[in-house]
């Protein structure tokens, strides 16, 4: 058994498909496949279901494949601790995120950047189920979104609480000249409002489904995505609103659009900046969640 075994496993898994998961780890496709029953044999166990086609994993495989995930983990971790020592903090960090999370990121990015300037980012756009599965295979390094604190304490993650700024209605003036003013919005000054709101998979989407609901509401909603960008299209054009987590956009992005606060309960998930336990977690994850601490804090 070697580590590049494992990372195979992993890369299996990952992209559910012999070929894709070849191109995942710079190999062929017979290659992979022939050293991943080497490892089968070796384990003396059956890992992977094959038909023509990747059929998932068996039950021993979904065993061999959690080990795999720390090991892989604890490697790469090994490999970016090495190449910070000789190069400072360099490398590419994966951070998965949450839709309409009440932080932006490319500002907060920004900011940690002008700190580690040879940081670089892949970013996974992820539902808040996603996100988690994702921190707990080790696919990501930091997660920011949505978090139960029960789930954080039981999983002894380090989290950096954000805070929570309410919800604010966008709109475009020349198409919705009637929601000009400062006084906050109550839920019925909305409810039979067009509106462009993120997918019902997203956490915040069930946030508020959930409360126009028990207010006896029910929201018109002429567009759903997962596509933030497209979301903000949609109201520049005067499809129809959009109802956001205040600090989610920068004032740039929204240009000529306004914005007013919309009075709703908090959420009962927290936002948060997640990574793993100390010890557990990667170097580079370990100094971005102490440059993102100390920048909220401050």
């Amino acid at each position: 058994m070697d580590i590049k075994q494992l990372i195979y496993l992993c890369n299996l898994e990952r992209e559910r498909h012999f070929g894709r998961a070849a191109e995942a780890s710079f190999v062929s496709q017979p290659t992979l496949s022939m050293r991943l029953k080497n490892l089968e044999r070796e384990l003396g166990l059956s890992l992977i279901n094959r038909s023509n086609n990747f059929d998932g994993f068996t039950p021993e495989g979904e065993r061999v494949l959690s080990w795999a995930r720390e090991i892989v983990s604890v490697y790469q971790g090994l490999k970016l601790e090495v190449e910070s020592l000789k190069h400072g903090v360099s490398g590419t960090l994966r951070i998965g995120v949450v839709p309409q999370c009440s932080i932006s990121l490319p500002q907060l990015l920004k900011a940690v950047s002008d700190r580690y300037p040879q940081l670089d980012y892949r970013i996974a756009v992820l539902s808040a189920d996603q996100l988690l599965e994702a921190l707990n295979s080790h696919t990501v390094d930091v997660g920011i979104g949505f978090f139960e604190l029960a789930t954080l304490r039981e999983l002894h993650f380090q989290a950096e609480m954000l805070d929570d700024r309410g919800v604010e209605v966008i709109w475009h003036p020349q198409h919705f000249p009637q929601l000009a003013g400062d006084t906050p919005l109550a839920l019925a000054d909305v409810v039979s409002l067009p509106l462009c709101l993120a997918d019902r998979t997203r956490y915040f989407r069930r946030y508020l489904d959930s409360h126009f609901l028990d207010a006896g509401h029910t929201l018109r909603v002429v567009m759903e995505t997962t596509s933030i960008f497209q979301l903000i299209q949609g109201v520049q054009v005067g499809l129809g609103c959009l109802i956001s987590p205040v600090g989610h956009l920068i004032p740039e992005s929204i240009g000529e659009l306004c914005r007013r606060p919309l009075l709703m309960p908090p959420m009962s998930r927290h936002g948060a900046v997640v990574i793993a336990e100390p010890g557990r977690a990667t170097p580079l994850a370990q100094h971005f969640f102490d440059e993102v601490r100390h920048l909220l804090i401050n």
